[in-house]
C-alpha cells in the first residue's frame, strides 16, 4: 500500500476522491462501516477517518456512535 500524502492539499484531494466513491450522502454509517470502505484502499483506517472528520468530509456524532457525509449547500 501506498502511503498517506503528507502535503495537506494532496491528501485533501484524496480524501474528496474517496468520500464521493466510497459513501452516500443520503445515509449514515457505523464507525466498522466507515473502517471497512478505507480499508479497501489503505489499512491505516482510523488516520484516514480522522483526516476526513478534520477536513469536513465526513461528520461524526458526538457519540462515536455514527458518521454521515454533510449536506454542502
Amino acid at each position: 500500500m501506498t502511503a498517506i500524502p503528507v502535503r495537506p492539499a494532496v491528501r485533501h484531494e484524496l480524501l474528496v476522491h474517496l468520500t464521493d466513491t466510497l459513501f452516500d450522502t443520503d445515509r449514515t454509517y457505523s464507525e466498522r462501516e466507515v473502517n471497512a470502505a478505507l480499508h479497501t484502499v489503505h489499512d491505516d483506517t482510523a488516520a484516514l477517518r480522522r483526516y476526513c472528520v478534520i477536513d469536513g468530509l465526513l461528520v461524526r456524532e458526538k457519540d462515536g456512535s455514527d458518521y454521515r457525509v454533510p449536506q454542502h449547500a
